[in-house]
């Protein structure tokens, strides 16, 4: 029953954070794009502290500074997916920065040395065509917005590396809110430094930014930390990478999003990429030894 309340779980986050394309499109139609990172870092900052500030009392040297690092690669993350939202469409969006699950890979490669198994090379041949179709233009060149997101995957990807490893030695939640206090920080000090405070907010604005702190920042990473423990890695993965379904899902009934069906086709194949990437099919015994990752 905890397995499946778990995927249940990680299935709410996923639907949440391809939401949360939907609602910061809607966001930086009053706000930019510093200004709606930094509203919903620091309002989750807010609400994780007054919910686990406690935890923070037994915080070791040690999960502080990961805690900073964390921070720190998840603003520059969310930053670069920001901004390039201004740039292109949130569906879009949603399944370049889906890309990450390809990278993760590529990252444990670099770092360990460990093997890339066959899949995983079928997997990014496939994204890359999908990546293609989604975003280049007739004149076979990437906009802005689909370079900053493709940007984004990488950085998303280095955070995913980054709390995997860190995680199994330190306080998942006291990680959480160190590394959403540090981002708030970032994000803040981003905006005074622009000189962009904003004096006034329009309701829209402020229902956007409520919404993204306390349901795609503080819930869904709540969620999925918990929901981590009772399920493998592999299905968690699987079950997270369909926010970028859902971005597009939600983008094309509530922004009335137009698809033409190069994108669609884009779409799917990089779906189909993380799947296989992340799936990896193989005979029974295989699947037996894969499920203990």
């Amino acid at each position: 029953m905890k397995q499946y309340i778990a995927d249940g779980m990680l299935l709410v986050t996923a639907i949440v954070w391809g939401s949360g394309f939907v609602i910061t499109a809607i966001a930086l139609e009053y706000l930019t794009a510093y200004q709606v990172m930094a509203g919903r870092f620091l309002l989750a900052s807010i609400i994780l502290t007054v919910l686990f500030g406690f935890r923070l009392k037994k915080a070791s040297k040690s999960v502080i500074w990961k805690g900073i690092l964390l921070g720190t690669i998840l603003y520059i993350a969310f930053a670069l997916q920001t901004v390039g939202l201004q740039y292109t469409t949130p569906s879009k969006n949603a399944f370049l920065t889906a890309v990450n699950v390809i990278i993760v890979p590529l990252i444990a490669f670099a770092v360990y040395k460990r093997r890339i198994d066959g899949y995983e090379i079928i997997g990014s041949m496939i994204a890359i065509v999908g990546i293609g179709l989604l975003s280049l233009q007739g004149s076979l060149t990437m906009n802005i917005g689909d370079a900053l997101s493709l940007a984004c995957a990488v950085a998303f990807a280095f955070d995913i590396f980054c709390t995997n490893l860190f995680v199994q030695k330190e306080d998942a939640i006291a990680l959480t809110i160190i590394q959403f206090i540090t981002a708030s920080f970032l994000g803040v000090l981003v905006v005074v430094s622009q000189g962009d405070i904003p004096t006034t907010l329009e309701k829209e604005a402020i229902y956007s930014i409520i919404y993204l702190a306390i349901f795609s920042t503080t819930l869904a990473y709540l969620f999925q930390n918990v929901a981590n423990q009772y399920t493998s890695a592999t299905k968690a993965a699987i079950i997270l990478s369909t926010e970028s379904f859902f971005g597009m899902v939600l983008s094309v009934i509530f922004l009335h999003e137009v698809l033409t069906s190069r994108m669609v086709i884009g779409a799917i194949m990089i779906l189909l990429a993380i799947l296989i990437a992340e799936v990896k099919p193989a005979h029974p015994k295989k699947r037996m030894m894969k499920s203990s990752r």
